[in-house]
């Protein structure tokens, strides 16, 4: 019988903590005694190689066609379909490349656990930081008197690996007239005010009952005597009356020598002749013949990691004893010494940052609240709907004074407004840290922080939560296809080197924006980007991500180029593979680690497989925006006379994508007019009309006419995703403009103005129609159900009729022209009943149809290619929802 100890790595799950509930690991030494263990030895074979087993290739790839989606599109371009297989096996090798350096590809999306500031069971905060350009790490703030030399990263504390990942201690501060722990490794559990440890056993006493208690008995035989097993093979060679001291042993001899020697001593013995000299043959040490029986018990057995947990302490016990070593709320930055010289940055990984600082240098803040103040999640995530109905919301402008407003403020007064109006998401743009407000959160600086200019990152999670409990998921805008340019600040020449994070000369430069384009083959930049994403789930619940500008990132050109349609413009020398093989990972890991996550393309180019699955030779997104219906909207407002617009032009850009049109997110108008200055419709509309005289005249009713009818249209002859910019549904009649320079930092034009709907007038009805639309799907679910056939599209009289299901849409888009009885065709015979009419005077309208007009009966005659028709009345400039009541047999 012998014994082996083994040290193990070991995840110990413990309590969360304020900072993260992540898991820690500890390295242990655990000793197991080994019983009727033996290795066999056979001539000339060699030991099997000490590394994963590679899997058959074909099961790999089974159920895999890098190519699937072209033949379901009927896309032939072999081109593109070369392109696509030449595109997996990149994806495969760069998996390959990525499992050489971690565990899994939840590791590789985890770096949160370890990178930045984390607070350690053992009365400490570890510091991880990438920055393989610097010589020098330190962390500075104002606990430390912003010393560089006080808490750096140094021989004995890792300091810092081949990769550039530098780590620093900090050591919380033992107070004065306390001991050190009586135990090196003691544990703290920052959560309890109590825990095990505080019941007065000692260290002792537990390893003790440990050892009482965990060895069956005999096991602990070689435990408690760890030298009898070399005393025995000491008295084996010397005899029991061997050399006892140096002095005593005599020079040994040539080994074989003494062996012979031996061996003509013990001829007589029947049994020497087993005792052999090595013959040079090799050992197989890997085929153990071991006791079946002792074998189950060995697995069996699991590490005393119980017996641990039980000299753990409490957060009383710890703040009695030690002072934290960068308090809850300090500011601090990381100082690198590079070739350049010295650098003070913000970290990349930091969770708060305060980025202006009034004028000056901005720095981190580490959150680290107790926890009576740490925010407790209340509500559970909310299910998926089959079809969205998304809210656009910017926090800073969502108030009414002109200010930026806060979470707090957002989460008491415009949630509730979400829920009433009946949207079922919210999806927030400029949540992320960035240093310029006017930027409206695009360009980030600070990936991993909640802006603090709104709250701190308790408030977010609050807000987040309690749209959760109104059943609203919360998306965030992402913007991972470019990053601010900001060096103080940003990650631009983060560790002194400009390609630590992106892209060297003119490809690490936005071509028009100015801002630095990433670097999408390094695994350092996939595991900073990977991990944010994972980051934003995991931390803050977020239930999506709409990845934002996703051509800036998927061609060399930014997307600032001209696309004619044809298929090369999709593999070309322009085209970043790099960046799209991102965006596949991205999705392939988001939907394993988070199945209920939803990912919407922002991508203006359109590219194919945008929504098909990964394993078809798509990017795997749920959701594709497509952002020509709100161009197109705009083009007509500004620049086509309403007897002019073209109905065939309205519906090819809506709908003429034959790609995954269920899949399509439409909005009329989002957020654009905020950042590139245009109009808002409401503004092109009513002008100053509204304002001027509130009373309805020509112009107020044009206004309102086709304020409905473009959403209306908008939101029923797309997919399943339709999305609304904030104020917009009620007519904001103002643009949005963030405070800058050119209008003297103004907020004036940077809020919403909600008191408008306290007043009786086009905004309350306008806002009446918006919620009688959002109920089209909440209670008939016409949207998620049925896809629309699109059947009668005419320019001349300016009419457009398709059916979803049992449900008859109908629009008269005609300036002055109204039509007593207007025959479209429907599949079904039966009573069509109006279920929503953008002319009813409650949605300020003129009321031309009377309730009793509301009920149509079909006829048997073949119109449209239908086998019925139906006759209803259509005034100008009006649209009809019918549902069909009833159905007659025929």
């Amino acid at each position: 019988m012998t014994s082996s100890s083994l040290s193990l790595l070991t995840l110990i799950p413990l309590p969360p903590t304020p900072d993260s509930s992540r898991n820690i690991t500890l390295r242990r030494s655990v000793y197991f005694p080994v019983n009727k263990w033996r290795c066999s030895a056979s001539s000339g074979q060699q030991p099997p190689p000490k590394h994963r087993q590679s899997k058959n290739p074909e099961s790999v790839d089974k159920g895999i066609d890098p190519v699937g989606f072209l033949s379901k599109h009927g896309i032939t371009d072999k081109g593109f379909a070369l392109y696509l297989r030449e595109r997996y096996k990149s994806l495969k090798d760069l998996k390959d490349e990525i499992l050489k350096r971690h565990i899994d590809f939840r590791d590789m999306a985890s770096g949160y656990e370890l990178l930045g500031m984390h607070r350690n069971v053992q009365h400490r905060v570890d510091f991880m930081e990438w920055a393989p350009g610097a010589r020098y790490c330190a962390i500075i703030g104002d606990f430390n008197d912003w010393s560089p030399t006080e808490n750096c990263a140094r021989e004995g504390h890792y300091g810092h690996d081949d990769y550039g990942y530098w780590f620093v201690i900090l050591e919380d501060k033992l107070r004065d007239g306390e001991e050190p722990d009586e135990l090196y490794f003691q544990q703290y559990n920052y959560v309890d005010d109590y825990d095990k440890g505080d019941s007065g056993v000692t260290a002792d006493e537990v390893f003790q009952k440990a050892n009482d208690e965990y060895w069956e008995p005999g096991e602990d035989r070689f435990v408690k005597s760890r030298f009898e097993i070399i005393a025995k093979l000491y008295e084996q060679i010397f005899g029991p009356s061997g050399p006892q001291t140096e002095e005593e042993l005599e020079e040994m001899q040539n080994a074989e020598i003494d062996f012979k020697t031996w061996k003509e001593q013990n001829k007589d013995d029947p049994f020497s002749h087993l005792h052999v000299m090595d013959s040079g043959k090799e050992y197989d040490i890997f085929n153990v013949v071991n006791d079946p029986v002792s074998r189950a018990k060995f697995r069996a057995k699991k590490p005393p990691i119980a017996y641990w947990f039980e000299t753990r302490k409490g957060r009383k016990a710890w703040l009695k004893k030690y002072a934290p070593a960068i308090p809850h709320g300090s500011k601090y930055r990381v100082y690198f010494n590079t070739p350049n010289g010295p650098l003070e940055r913000i970290p990349a990984w930091a969770t708060y940052v305060n980025p202006e600082a009034d004028g000056n240098q901005g720095y981190a803040i580490h959150w680290e609240p107790p926890p009576e103040n740490a925010y407790k999640w209340k509500h559970n995530t909310p299910k998926v709907p089959k079809s969205l109905r998304i809210y656009e919301a910017h926090i800073g402008i969502s108030g009414s004074e002109p200010k930026i407003a806060s979470f707090n403020e957002f989460t008491e007064k415009v949630l509730p407004y979400v829920k009433e109006a009946g949207y079922n998401a919210v999806q927030l743009i400029g949540v992320v840290e960035h240093k310029d407000y006017f930027t409206v959160g695009y360009r980030v600086t600070n990936m991993f922080a909640v802006s603090s200019r709104y709250g701190t990152p308790e408030d977010f999670k609050r807000l987040v939560d309690a749209a959760h409990g109104l059943g609203l998921l919360v998306f965030m805008d992402i913007v991972h296809s470019y990053s601010a340019a900001d060096e103080m600040v940003g990650l631009s020449l983060f560790d002194g080197s400009n390609d630590c994070y992106f892209h060297t000369g003119k490809r690490g430069q936005h071509k028009f924006w100015g801002t630095r384009m990433f670097k999408y083959e390094d695994l350092d930049v996939l595991h900073y980007l990977l991990s944010n994403l994972n980051w934003w789930v995991v931390e803050y619940h977020v239930d999506g991500f709409n990845f934002h500008s996703l051509a800036s990132m998927m061609y060399t050109h930014n997307g600032f180029a001209s696309f004619t349609g044809d298929m090369e413009e999709f593999y070309n020398q322009y085209v970043d593979r790099s960046a799209i093989l991102y965006l596949i990972l991205a999705n392939e890991i988001l939907h394993t680690l988070h199945p209920n996550i939803i990912t919407i393309a922002e991508d203006a180019t359109l590219y194919p497989g945008l929504c098909e699955s990964t394993s078809q030779g798509g990017l795997g997104f749920d959701y594709f925006v497509n952002p020509r219906a709100s161009e197109m909207w705009l083009w007509f407002l500004e620049n086509v006379q309403d007897s002019s617009w073209s109905m065939s032009k309205i519906v090819d850009t809506l709908v003429g994508i034959s790609r995954r049109s269920d899949k399509m997110l439409l909005y009329a108008e989002n957020h654009n007019q905020s950042i590139s200055g245009e109009r808002s419709f409401a503004e092109i509309l009513y002008g100053q009309t509204l304002e001027q005289s509130p009373v309805m005249n020509d112009s107020l009713l044009r206004g309102c006419s086709l304020h409905k009818m473009i959403r209306l249209l908008t939101y029923s002859i797309g997919g399943r995703a339709y999305l609304n910019f904030m104020g917009n549904e009620y007519g904001h009649p103002k643009r949005v403009e963030f405070p800058m320079s050119s209008n003297g930092f103004s907020f004036s034009l940077a809020n919403r103005d909600w008191d408008l709907l306290a007043k009786e007038g086009i905004h309350q009805n306008l806002l009446s129609f918006d919620k009688d639309m959002m109920d089209l799907e909440k209670s008939e679910r016409v949207i998620s159900r049925w896809l629309p056939n699109i059947h009668h599209v005419n320019d001349t009289n300016m009419v457009i009729s398709f059916l979803r299901g049992p449900f008859l849409f109908i629009f008269n888009f005609h300036p002055t022209s109204s039509y007593e009885k207007y025959s479209v065709g429907v599949e079904e015979a039966g009573e069509y009943q109006v279920i929503l009419n953008t002319d009813e005077i409650k949605y300020s309208g003129q009321g031309s149809i009377g309730p009793d007009q509301y009920f149509r009966k079909t006829m048997s005659r073949r119109v449209d290619g239908m086998r019925n028709c139906v006759e209803v009345p259509l005034p100008s400039r009006s649209a009809q929802v019918y549902k069909l009541t009833r159905i007659l047999r025929v």
